[in-house]
């Protein structure tokens, strides 16, 4: 019967006289109602400090070493990197495993090497299936699934060799490498007028018609918003709120860098699809 989330509203009860009031029961260890009381007030009530998100990070590590840094940054409101920084210094007291659960819940294994082979038989196998549907029987990501098959069509073995030649050339790039520069660059060529992109989704019926296109919509304008108004933004944030902000900010950033990634996968494979036809 311990509290883990809302001891302010429990001692307002309390002062207010009530004898009952309503809880919400949470069934798990001591490690489980942790992470579940970092998760509740990194979303609301008072803000918690740099350094309690990095102690709670570390916490968590420990607790949940299965748990992807992604994961536990969400949790704890830090930035992947911070939560990888931090899982590298306590590695010695923290379990090394060969995956992890990513924010979506499936589990990734760190060396990919038996997940690119797998992919690479069902490739055979299943010529038609679709990326996500390899990766998901792989244990892999779509990402790496779409780069094991660019291997493959080039006559390359599906696992990455290191080089040991230092002369010898590198392997091409990674395939999220590509992605990440692709659009880039695209976002580049937008920046001579992204008003008029963005004007143009707007008026397109297909996506006003529909109540997700409509939030891909709003979405899209307050980003507008934000690239034209970033200094008088920047401006209205306290130098209390600066770090959480910041922190936000790049949260929100790596969220649409992978909308990103996985909208470039899907426009790609339609315009093969496309092609074929």
């Amino acid at each position: 019967m311990r509290v883990i989330d809302g001891m302010h509203r429990l001692k307002a009860a309390k002062l207010r006289g009530q004898e009952t009031i309503e809880v919400e029961l949470f069934d798990g260890t001591s490690e489980e109602a942790f992470l579940r009381a970092v998760e509740v007030n990194v979303s609301h009530g008072l803000p918690l400090s740099l350094a309690d998100r990095r102690a709670a990070a570390g916490r968590i590590i420990a607790s949940h070493p299965q748990m992807s840094d992604r994961a536990i940054a969400r949790a704890a409101g830090l930035g992947a990197k911070a939560v990888a920084a931090i899982r590298r210094r306590t590695a010695g007291a923290v379990p090394q495993l060969g995956a992890r659960i990513g924010r979506d819940g499936k589990t990734r294994p760190l060396n990919s090497v038996d997940g690119r082979l797998r992919a690479a038989e069902l490739i055979a196998e299943r010529p038609q299936a679709s990326l996500r549907e390899v990766a998901r029987l792989a244990g892999i990501s779509p990402a790496t699934v779409s780069d094991v098959r660019k291997r493959l069509e080039s006559g390359q073995a599906p696992v990455v060799e290191p080089s040991r030649d230092p002369e010898a050339p590198a392997d091409p790039p990674p395939v999220t490498d590509i992605i990440d520069r692709r659009v880039e660059h695209k976002r580049n060529q937008l920046q001579a007028d992204p008003a008029a992109a963005l004007e143009k989704l707007l008026r397109d019926p297909s996506l006003r018609h529909k109540e997700e296109g409509r939030q891909l919509l709003r979405l899209l304008q307050q980003n507008a918003v934000v690239t034209r108004a970033c200094e008088d933004l920047m401006a209205a944030v306290p130098s209390h709120c600066g770090t959480l902000v910041l922190d936000l900010a790049r949260y929100y950033a790596g969220t649409w860098m992978d909308f990103a990634k996985l909208l470039d996968e899907r426009v790609r494979m339609e315009n093969r699809r496309g092609a074929g036809e």
